[in-house]
């Protein structure tokens, strides 16, 4: 495991089993403890620089929480992506995001369209030395200049909601399927174009959909499950 700074010295944050609770739930999060990571709990222990009992208290809350399983003959290992619930999701974020893309490109100015092309190149610059972590960061901030503007509240909340719900999920196509990230680059760009020369609303929604549709269909490939039927 990646050592980290030890609690002891990381001043008044609550108790040790809070603490440890908070350290790894950032790490598994932020998807630097993957899918199936096996949690020893003397060596996260020894690592986080406290007893074996905080780490247990900590565990077990994150299993409550759906980001941790106990499995017989191997004990605690960070959970993995329910690919239903997250099918689910990518299909719904599709049609509504498509929707709010559509009604906000209308409204986003120049200054938003040279923020999301700034993004998208530190994307693109993420692609050689690939950290699917920071990589889906600036993506969610990249989407959010696209949706952002979107005139309609009831809309905009149900895209926060998705968007909400992906990150509960600590869910990331780009961990599963990196090539994606390619692809999701010059789409990103494609869309950009498409706003900026006043493509109609139905072409922006399409196109917007599109986007999140390919998305899902890799992560669907790469776990053998059907693809989307959108």
């Amino acid at each position: 495991m990646t050592s980290v700074s030890t609690l002891e010295a990381a001043g008044p944050e609550g108790s040790k089993s809070e603490q440890a609770y908070r350290r790894l739930k950032e790490r598994i999060t932020g998807g630097e403890l993957g899918p199936g990571y096996r949690l020893v709990l003397s060596t996260i222990a020894r690592d986080i620089g406290v007893s074996v009992v905080p780490v247990r208290e900590a565990i077990r809350r994150l299993e409550a929480e759906g980001l941790v399983t106990f499995e017989r003959n191997v004990g605690a290992t960070v959970a993995g992506v329910d690919p239903t619930l997250y099918l689910h999701t990518m299909q719904t974020l599709s049609i509504i995001e498509g929707a709010a893309t559509a009604l906000a490109a209308p409204l986003i100015d120049g200054e938003d369209i040279a923020r999301a092309r700034a993004l998208n190149e530190e994307l693109r610059g993420c692609l050689a030395d690939f950290e699917p972590a920071r990589f889906t960061r600036l993506n969610t901030e990249f989407h959010a200049i696209l949706y952002g503007r979107c005139p309609n509240p009831h809309i905009l909340d149900l895209v926060h909601r998705g968007w909400n719900r992906l990150g509960a999920m600590r869910t990331s196509t780009f961990n599963y399927v990196p090539g994606r990230a390619h692809q999701s680059v010059a789409e990103h760009a494609g869309l950009l174009d498409l706003i900026e020369a006043g493509g109609t609303a139905h072409e922006i929604e399409m196109a917007a959909r599109a986007h999140r549709t390919n998305t899902l269909n890799a992560f669907l490939a790469q776990t053998h499950q059907p693809p989307s039927a959108l």
